[in-house]
């Protein structure tokens, strides 16, 4: 069964390309430990809440926008030794420094319940 890394973070907005470009750059890394794809969603409608919302579980700031993005992995064996395998990745360190607030970000593994598509 396939297993979905999820991740929601506040990036400044004056960091798209940044953020745009790390992720970019550490593509081939994540290829080659096993991730299949990688979607990176840049928030355009996220409302504040009353109760709950995108914006306040991530504490969002004046000029960030929401990112919403997830690594689609062949199964949770393989998520969790990839992700092993990235942090222990001499190349890592030779990554773009994150254009974000880490401490803000929030991220967990997620098997797929429902799949539909218009194909």
């Amino acid at each position: 069964m396939s297993y979905v890394s999820g991740f929601l973070l506040a990036v400044p907005e004056k960091n798209k390309a940044a953020y745009k470009a790390m992720t970019e750059a550490a593509w081939d890394i994540f290829k080659e430990y096993g991730c299949l794809s990688v979607q990176e969603n840049w928030g355009v409608d996220t409302p504040d809440g009353k109760v709950t919302s995108f914006p306040m579980a991530v504490k969002r700031e004046e000029g960030e926008a929401v990112v919403f993005s997830w690594m689609t992995w062949p199964d949770k064996a393989s998520a969790d030794k990839g992700f092993e395998a990235m942090m222990n990745d001499p190349r890592m360190k030779d990554m773009p420094e994150m254009p974000f607030d880490g401490m803000r970000m929030m991220w967990g593994g997620f098997e797929p319940l429902v799949t539909l598509t218009a194909d």
